[in-house]
């Protein structure tokens, strides 16, 4: 068997650096634009077709380095597979978001205590905080393809590592629990001794439903300070679910361990 879980490491870039990254981080959301208005538009789902109507023009006009032209080929398709894959209609996909993927020892390294990046103007070395992510970088996790990720002024590597673990004895497991998310209740549990648990919903939704109210007050006002306080807004709310979801995590692990 084998664990594959997120590690979400902060890294520190200089100010030279961080204008590199987002000059990067751009033109790698513009390419992604590009590629999946022609994705949308002539439905080509095959990586070498696309290879052909894109390649040098991710290279020529965006400056995309050529491993960073396939990423974003790759990138998009993905996310069109999805919107099939889940029976949705034949959607236009945006990308807003600003995010680059980066693949193992082609777009990024790392040798203690950097890691080692591309950007459109070559690899750049870039210190990263360690404490808390020591765990995975001991030498026993494999790195995947990371996303390069500009998060409230910081930068993030969001890579997915793996190790193989030893399969569980069915001797070995005492208990099965069922965790159930929704929003009536934001967690229900269920557990094979037959004790449950539930984390009502409904302050939560009263919470969100406020945050609502007050993004449509501002954006009916339509100034630039209303549309920074929106963006104040969004920052609140993320920060209390993800308060939420960690208290009732805990909860959870405590409970059944």
């Amino acid at each position: 068997m084998k664990l594959t879980v997120t590690a979400k490491i902060k890294i520190l870039p200089s100010p030279e650096q961080k204008e590199l990254l987002f000059q990067t981080l751009h033109a790698y959301r513009m390419a992604s634009q590009f590629v999946s208005k022609l994705v949308f538009d002539e439905k080509v789902l095959h990586q070498q077709k696309l290879h052909l109507l894109t390649y040098r023009k991710l290279r020529a006009d965006f400056g995309l380095r050529s491993q960073m032209a396939q990423s974003v080929m790759k990138t998009v398709i993905a996310r069109y597979k999805s919107i099939q894959g889940n029976g949705h209609p034949w959607t236009l996909v945006r990308f807003k978001k600003p995010e680059l993927d980066l693949v193992w020892n082609r777009d990024y390294s790392m040798r203690n205590p950097m890691f080692s990046v591309n950007t459109l103007s070559g690899r750049i070395k870039v210190p990263f905080e360690s404490k808390g992510m020591e765990h995975y970088l001991d030498g026993t996790w494999t790195f995947g393809t990371a996303k390069l990720v500009h998060k409230r002024g910081k930068f993030f590597l969001h890579i997915p590592v793996t190790q193989p673990v030893d399969e569980p004895s069915v001797h070995d497991i005492e208990r099965i629990v069922g965790v159930d998310m929704g929003i009536n209740f934001i967690a229900v549990s269920y557990d094979s001794r037959g004790t449950t648990a539930f984390f009502h919903g409904r302050r939560v939704k009263n919470q969100r439903s406020k945050y609502k109210r007050l993004r449509k007050r501002l954006q009916q006002v339509g100034t630039a300070s209303a549309r920074r306080a929106i963006k104040r807004i969004g920052q609140r709310e993320n920060r209390y679910m993800t308060d939420v979801n960690h208290r009732i995590s805990k909860a959870l692990v405590d409970r059944y361990g």
